[in-house]
């Protein structure tokens, strides 16, 4: 009888060593420099904003316009390295958002030399009144 109880006791703790060391997997500890983090902190939001612009119903026609599936375009994004989402970002920013001004030039001057004509405005010296 006293066999059998100090078989159950070693059996336990055994099991408990053995349930104890499977869940204990090897841990790694390493030190993350600040440009790491505020790297990661400024692609992040970078990131979220080209797949917002590929979830885009406009940017997704031009997309199966172009043979690309939409689907496909956000899966792309999603793949991109850290330095192809800053890079595209980057080209982003610089892009006018609508269009060149030429069309806005053209509007302003067109507006100055219709008031010039009417006699509101002396701009244009060439504009006989």
């Amino acid at each position: 009888m006293q066999i059998a109880a100090r078989l159950k006791k070693i059996a336990c703790v055994v099991s408990s060593l053995a349930l104890l060391g499977a869940s204990l997997g090897p841990v790694q500890a390493a030190l993350v420099s600040t440009q790491t983090v505020l790297e990661q902190a400024r692609i992040t939001p970078q990131r979220e904003q080209l797949l917002a612009l590929a979830g885009q119903q406009d940017v997704q026609a031009k997309l199966v316009a172009l043979g690309l599936d939409a689907g496909t375009a956000a899966d792309r994004v999603a793949r991109m390295t850290d330095a192809e989402v800053a890079d595209l970002a980057a080209r982003l920013d610089g892009l006018p958002a609508g269009g060149d001004g030429l069309g806005t030039v053209a509007l302003v001057f067109l507006v100055l030399l219709i008031t010039d004509i009417a006699g509101i405005t002396d701009i244009f010296p060439f504009v006989k009144k």
